[in-house]
């Protein structure tokens, strides 16, 4: 890999080296944190874990081939090489950079409480039109997700598209000091994270540390329409590019909005230096914010408006992402990737523009602090007052929703599931042909299994 010899990683992470010194320059073929997934000459760095310490897995990689260790944790007597840290999570991070400094590329960093790898889809879409483009792949945002992207790029890359997320204050510049971008995204201040983050401008303040590590001359795009967001002025010398939906605040907006039901929206698209009519595929108002954030990124890095409209309508679809699966009897909504209450409402919205039944199979929303039961019950009474059916609300949490709906007194039927087998136990008596449903809930529900079940019926 590129500048990663043992050397010059020692080096970066601070860290001294034991074994055969003439290793040391030797570049490494690759980097990993799964000793299961190690290649020849490979460097193996030893992360612990909340259900597992790497360093019981160092012996594996080496036999797997790894060049050597990371690692924290004294070995004792060996006979492999290793370079001893202070921390290995750190060290991580620390090569990653390293690596990362290493490419002439255009990095886009987007961060948001909400919607950032929709966002980044789009973004990464329009800029392929023009550039071979290095993107973060399914959910690699955080501390170990981040570094282990960078370690993907290669030279034939032009643009970088990388998403961080983070729940805890301080995490937001361990993440924008590796990626260094030259354009900043914030998609909103919603509150996912409020247990740890506590309000929605604490998230602000977390959020906004990217701009501390943008490069000299970059761009920050924002979302406009967000309160905290519009409020925000120059940094660094840079005046933030507004997106959005109401033009007299927005540079970037969009116009003659006609939904197409499940197949997406159309709207006319308004930059600095023109505009132009498209088709997002992919259903929800929430993805025109995204189009218009591709647009603005679009534009910052040159390209014309015909390559931006491309990008825009051929937007690839994603599993779990508002990803629109049509089967002999149903048409399904997978969005059940992960959830907090501004993305639910959101799905609801993109559900009832369905023709039919509709039906929304909604799950425990993790990490909303001591408003948890009240964010819950919120979903409940919103889903009731926008045309849902029917909703099967699954996990203890998810009871409160179901409160909602009885608040409202409304003729939206709801059933409570304890858990996914009590459900699926009883999905063949309640799904309808024909209905349209839309399954939702915070990753770690895994709900994936809801959605392979439903497309069986």
């Amino acid at each position: 890999m590129k500048n990663l010899t043992l050397q010059n990683i020692t080096k970066a992470c601070q860290g001294s080296y034991h074994g055969d010194p003439r290793l040391l320059s030797r570049e490494v073929s690759s980097v990993s944190i799964d000793s299961r997934n190690i290649q020849k000459d490979s460097l193996f760095v030893a992360i612990n874990g909340e259900r597992f310490n790497g360093h019981q897995f160092v012996p594996d990689a080496v036999r797997n081939g790894a060049l050597c260790a990371i690692i924290h944790e004294d070995p004792g007597q060996t006979d492999y090489p290793y370079i001893l840290v202070e921390a290995t999570g750190q060290a991580l991070l620390d090569i990653a950079k390293l690596y990362r400094d290493s490419f002439d590329v255009k990095v886009v960093g987007i961060t948001g409480s909400v919607g950032k790898t929709s966002t980044k889809e789009m973004i990464a879409s329009v800029l392929s039109q023009k550039y071979k483009v290095h993107k973060t792949q399914g959910n690699f945002n955080n501390e170990c997700g981040l570094p282990l992207t960078i370690f993907d790029l290669t030279d034939e890359h032009q643009v970088s598209v990388l998403e961080m997320g983070i729940n805890h204050f301080g995490e937001m510049r361990k993440l924008s000091s590796v990626a260094s971008p030259d354009i900043c995204v914030i998609t909103n201040i919603g509150v996912a994270h409020l247990e740890f983050l506590k309000t929605q401008e604490g998230i602000l303040q977390e959020k906004i540390q990217m701009f501390q590590d943008m490069k000299a001359g970059g761009s920050i795009i924002l979302n406009g329409d967000d309160p905290l967001l519009s409020t925000l002025g120059p940094v660094k010398g840079a005046t933030p590019v507004f997106y959005g939906m109401i033009p007299e605040k927005n540079d970037i907006y969009a116009t003659d909005l006609q939904p197409l039901g499940l197949k997406g929206t159309s709207c006319t698209i308004h930059l600095p230096d023109g505009s132009f009519s498209c088709t997002i595929p992919t259903p929800g108002m929430h993805m025109v914010s995204n189009a218009l954030a591709g647009a603005a990124v679009g534009v910052t890095l040159g390209l014309t408006l015909p390559k931006i409209k491309d990008g825009i309508e051929h937007l690839p679809f994603i599993p779990g992402r508002n990803n629109i699966i049509q089967t002999d009897h149903l048409i399904i909504l997978d969005d059940c990737y992960n959830a907090n209450p501004v993305s639910m409402k959101a799905s609801i919205d993109v559900l009832n523009m369905a023709i039919g039944r509709k039906v929304a199979i909604l799950g425990d929303m993790g990490e909303l602090g001591e408003d948890e039961a009240k964010l819950h019950r919120d979903v409940g009474v919103y889903a009731a007052s926008h045309g849902v059916h029917l909703v099967c609300a699954i996990g203890p949490l998810s009871r409160e929703t179901i409160a909602g709906i009885v608040d409202t007194g409304s003729q939206t039927r709801g059933l409570w599931f304890a858990d996914k087998a009590d459900f699926l136990a009883q999905m063949r008596g309640i799904i309808q042909d024909g209905d349209n449903i839309l399954v939702k809930a915070s990753h770690g529900m895994e709900f994936p299994e809801l959605v392979n079940a439903l497309k069986e019926l």
